[in-house]
């Protein structure tokens, strides 16, 4: 299955990318760089892509599982690397789920098939960087 994404340049260091959803988002760097700060970062915007492709994965599986959450969040912190061209050497998520009553057992097999099986960005970056995951389960969110 073909994808075709178009990204635009809008001046200085500014792009409008579109989506095969049809919603667009906005692509910029810090004023350090140049730039004004009205986007997504690049390298920001792959870890994004990563905790909503597993986030996707885990949510249709606490249906699919008819789990009771009250609310979960995927956390990541990543290192980049100092040397050009900088990457993501090491990423850990840390998938938060909140709830009185839990089921660890099931959420924590969720979070296993996303990271195993179902989530295609996870596999791709295992092809440049160490990934640990970290499940937590918390009472309820005040």
């Amino acid at each position: 299955m073909a994808v075709q994404v178009t990204t635009t340049w809008l001046g200085e260091m500014r792009f409008e990318s579109t989506n095969p959803s049809g919603h667009n988002l906005f692509i910029d760097t810090g004023e350090e760089s140049g730039g004004k700060g009205e986007g997504y970062r690049p390298k920001a915007l792959m870890l994004s892509g990563l905790a909503g492709c597993s986030g996707l994965d885990v949510a249709a599986l606490i249906k699919k599982m008819k789990l009771k959450v009250d609310d979960f969040n995927i956390q990541i912190e990543a290192n980049l690397t100092e040397e050009h061209p900088k990457y993501y050497d090491k990423v850990a998520m840390h998938f938060n789920f909140f709830g009185d009553d839990l089921n660890e057992k099931k959420l924590q097999r969720a979070v296993e098939l996303s990271v195993e099986k179902y989530c295609g960005v996870m596999e791709m970056f295992r092809q440049f960087a160490e990934v640990k995951i970290e499940t937590h389960f918390l009472k309820k969110a005040n």
